[in-house]
Formats: C-alpha cells, structure tokens, sequence
C-alpha cells in the first residue's frame, strides 16, 4: 500500500470525526489474466491482486447515519438506512447498505468510513468492486454477519450478489447497481495471494488452483483513458454481452428440455452438442452467428486457454504464454466485441516493444491492457509503450496512465494507528 493513501484517510478522517478510528482495511485493485465474460456462466478466470488499491477507515456512530468520504476527492455523502444512495459514486456504497440492513437484519448504529484510492476509476481494475467490498468490511467487520457468510470466497460471493442485484440464499431480489455481471472481480479482490496468479471457476466460487507469477518479469499497466463504466450509457453494451451468454443457455435449454443453470453446465454435454444445438436455433435478439461467436468465445476462454496457461506458467513457458494472451485477445476483438480501436491498439503496441504478452481486461468497451515485460526491462518498456500510444492517440494521452505492478495480497485488515 502507497503511504500517501493512509495519511490523505487520516488527514480526512480527523477533519471529520472527534472519534479515533475502529477499523482500518486494505482492499486492492484486480486484474483479468485471462478469463473474459465467463464468470457468470460459471466458466474460469485466471486472476491476480494488484498493490494499487483503497485504503479505508472505519468507526461506529449511534445516529443511524452512514458517512461516507472519499478522502482523494474531497467529497462525501450520508446515508439514512435505508434511504436511496446520492448519484455518482455513491450508488455502490448505498447499494451495499441497504442490502445488510435487508438480508442480515442489520441494524448497526450508523458508521463513519473514510477512503482514499489510487484505483484509475472506470477502467478495468474493479474500482467500484472494491469500493463495495470496503464498505461492506467498514459495517460488517465486527458483527456476526462474516461468520454467517462463511469463508472469504462466500464474502466474494454475497458481494457480487449485491452488486449484480442477485437474491441471496432465501432474500428477496433487490436492485443491485443495474449490471449483469458475475464474481470474478470480488473473489479476486478478496482471495487472492501474493506473487500469485490463481485459477477460480464460478456459480459457485472454487478454487482450482494457484501458479506462482512468472519469475524475473513484472506486470505493466497501460489505461486507455477511455473508462469502462458499468453505468449510465455504457451499461447497455456490458449488459448486452452478459445476455449474449444467457441466450445460448437459453436456446440450449429449450431445445434439450434441460434446466442448466450455467453455461458451463451446458458445456458438461461437449461442446459439438451445443455447436449443433445452436446451428438451428432462433432467438428474438440475437442471431445465429451471434450465439455462435458468444459459446466459441466462452468455450475457447475458459476451456482451453487458461489450462493451456496454466501449463505454461508451471513450465516458464513465456512464448506459449503470450500465443495464450493474444488468442483471448481476439476472440474479445472478433466474438465477445467488447474492445474498443484504444485497446486493440494498446495490445498491439505492447507486443510491437516487446511485452511477452498482453490483453485487454475487464469488462471492456474501454479499460486497460496488461502487458507482461522481463522486470530488467520493465520501465523502459513502459516508456515507449506510453510515448507510443500517446503518439497514436494523442486525445486519449492526458487520460491514460501506464505504471507497473506485483500481484499482490487480497483485502486484509491493518493496525489502525493515526
């Protein structure tokens, strides 16, 4: 954790509240490595923590009221329990509220939380994740409610059902922050381990298995400065490619009298069973090459390139590795079509000075790329990575940001001191 974070939380917290502060937490950023939109289809994600991330303080009030303050910014909000959450960002901590008071009788006696974040906003790390999975820690730490999830791959799991507006166990559907999405985001942000990359399924949340990341190499960053908003306008594209999914479930399911649950259930068939199911399908939405293209992507993703790359980080296997990266990266530009001309491009420029490999991450339609350079040769190569894009998109320049980073450690508690 940057040191900064802390002291802007303790400058702000100060400022705010005559109380010493109860709690202090940790939740980093993600990254995607692999594992494209298949979440919730029940498919893989190769996945890693990353050491930018938000730092949050949290205390007790007994007025009922919600406080929260985003210590970068300089702005916050309040929250009746219950009452609706203000625009902006203060939709995810609103959401997170009121689903607690609702599905575990919370009832507290109101919070103060202050956070301060180096997460680039809207584009692929999961900031709006981890602000949710920070509130939720900031109000449930400390109450029986962790207990009664279970272990940190069920805290993931709830938290997506609150994002995603899902029921959870026997509670009532809820509106959530109005994206179709799956649990990949929060298990990473809660589970994962440090100088690790881990291999999860999903519906519900396994773990499969960790591979160490790969030696003498770093990770390097390149945000496009287009944001990847799960929101307002860019909402409908994300949302469009989660019901891409669900229909070919859905045509599955009609055609075989079946009730699958996920796509992958689907896919225990064998994957010519659906091919031929799909061939003559109808749907109102979508057509045939749609589907087509949408079962390939997912096949090919969570199937056959994460366990290739699997095999490939235990061997040291960089140019398998890569080969891997750019396979997915297609089949988001060609079958999921969830790139924008910035990423396409930032893929590219990685691999043109000599990233062992790259892809675009996230939900898409915008976002960050990550590239994978040899370490002694790490900064360097962010440098011409970020002239060249700044070359090629000089609109885009005083928006995007390059840096590196480690996989790091999932969300975790810290000594509070001020």
């Amino acid at each position: 954790m940057t040191p900064y974070l802390r002291d802007w939380a303790t400058r702000s917290w100060r400022e705010l509240t005559k109380a010493d502060p109860e709690q202090a937490w940790w939740v980093p950023g993600r990254i995607e490595l692999l594992g494209k939109h298949t979440d919730y289809g029940g498919g893989r994600s190769l996945l890693c923590a990353i050491d930018r991330g938000i730092f949050l303080l949290a205390g007790a009030r007994r007025d009922g009221t919600i406080r929260i303050w985003d210590a970068i910014r300089g702005e916050g909000i309040s929250i009746p329990q219950g009452a609706p959450a203000a625009p902006s960002w203060a939709v995810y901590p609103g959401v997170v509220a009121r689903r607690l008071a609702q599905d575990f009788s919370w009832k507290g006696g109101g919070a103060d939380l202050v956070f301060a974040s180096n997460l680039p906003p809207a584009s692929g790390m999961s900031s709006s994740s981890a602000l949710m999975i920070a509130v939720f820690l900031g109000l449930a730490a400390g109450t029986p409610i962790l207990d009664q999830l279970g272990g940190r791959e069920q805290w993931a799991a709830y938290v997506a059902a609150v994002e995603g507006g899902t029921a959870w166990r026997t509670a009532v559907h809820v509106s959530g922050v109005g994206t179709h999405g799956g649990s990949e985001d929060h298990t990473a942000i809660l589970c994962c381990k440090p100088d690790t990359w881990s291999q999860y399924r999903f519906c519900p949340v396994r773990h499969e298995a960790d591979y160490a990341a790969p030696h003498g190499c770093r990770l390097v960053i390149g945000v496009s400065g287009v944001v990847a908003q799960k929101t307002g306008a860019a909402r409908a594209a994300y949302n469009r490619a989660a019901r891409l999914g669900g229909a070919v479930l859905d045509v599955w399911n009609a055609a075989c009298g079946r009730a699958d649950a996920t796509l992958n259930a689907a896919c225990a068939s064998g994957p010519e069973a659906v091919r031929a199911v799909l061939a003559g399908a109808r749907h109102a939405e979508f057509t045939v090459p749609e589907l087509e293209a949408r079962f390939e992507q997912f096949w090919l993703e969570s199937e056959v390139l994460i366990p290739a790359a699997g095999a490939a980080l235990n061997a040291g296997d960089w140019a398998t590795l890569g080969e891997l990266a750019a396979q997915s990266q297609h089949a988001a530009e060609h079958a999921l079509g969830n790139q924008v001309p910035e990423t396409v491009a930032l893929v590219a420029l990685a691999r043109a000075h000599g990233a062992l490999a790259a892809s675009a991450f996230g939900a898409g339609f915008g976002g960050a790329v990550w590239a994978l350079a040899p370490a002694s040769e790490s900064e360097a190569f962010r440098t011409a990575w970020q002239q060249a894009y700044a070359s090629q998109f000089p609109q885009r320049a005083a928006a995007s940001q390059f840096f590196l980073t480690a996989a790091a450690a999932a969300a975790a508690p810290l000594p509070v001191t001020l």
